[in-house]
């Protein structure tokens, strides 16, 4: 599948926050805590000035680890259950990049945009382009998330209502953006733009009931359709296209 073309440094130079984030370590706002933390290196030498620019041919080391302009790389996976959405474990449980049937050398630099809880399935984001990840996750741009939700119980027509309405967390008050039965009254569908920790589990649990089957179906028009539980792909060019317009990119 096609991928976006790797950026090349302009002849009058790149500042150093968008060179660190295009290289997909993190997004530019904390690119420059680690210029201002002396923890960036240009030719061997340590900068903490965000006005620095990089010019073709420098060599650049962040934390000591050499970084460069790759091509971004984005995959979406269809996560499967009993996975981490991290780089690593250090319990040794199986992580998102494990279900990546590419190379190592191409895993290197990815990482999952946002999370999904270890027994959540479903559309997971991979990729190194850090200023892209930076804007989905945001709460500015609003990214609509959609799920597939199976309890215990029937769902009452009332708590339907609720959930539009918004339900009392021990963060604030939570509403989906849209939300309906989908198939039998104890399956509903949902979408939402905020992104909180096991926000659609607690959601359900602030109404009395208890998730046995939790799928994202759908991240940023992204969906998992086609795609097995457990297996991963590259996003199309125009799929790429669509996510940077979705945040001014």
């Amino acid at each position: 599948m096609p991928k976006r073309k790797a950026e090349r440094i302009p002849e009058d130079g790149m500042r150093i926050n968008k060179y660190i984030a295009h290289c997909g370590v993190t997004s530019r706002r904390k690119a420059d805590d680690l210029v201002e933390d002396g923890r960036v290196q240009v030719n061997g030498q340590t900068v903490t000035e965000h006005g620095t620019q990089i010019q073709r041919g420098d060599r650049v080391q962040v934390n000591g680890e050499a970084i460069s302009l790759d091509a971004p790389t984005y995959f979406l996976l269809n996560k499967d259950k009993d996975t981490i959405s991290t780089t690593d474990d250090p319990k040794g449980r199986d992580t998102v990049l494990d279900l990546l049937n590419t190379s190592e050398n191409e895993k290197e630099g990815l990482f999952p945009v946002g999370r999904l809880d270890r027994n959540t399935t479903g559309a997971l984001l991979l990729t190194n382009d850090g200023d892209l990840a930076h804007r989905l996750m945001h709460p500015r741009y609003e990214i609509e998330k959609v799920y597939f939700v199976r309890v215990r119980q029937n769902v009452k027509p009332d708590q339907i209502d609720r959930l539009r309405r918004g339900v009392e967390l021990e963060d604030g008050p939570a509403a989906a953006d849209r939300v309906a039965y989908a198939g039998s009254k104890n399956e509903i569908g949902l979408s939402l733009h905020e992104g909180r920790n096991r926000q659609v589990r607690r959601m359900m649990e602030a109404l009395g009931h208890e998730v046995v089957h939790l799928q994202r179906t759908s991240y940023a028009g992204l969906t998992t359709e086609g795609l097995r539980r457990g297996h991963a792909r590259r996003l199309h060019e125009h799929e790429v296209g669509a996510l940077h317009r979705l945040v001014d990119l």
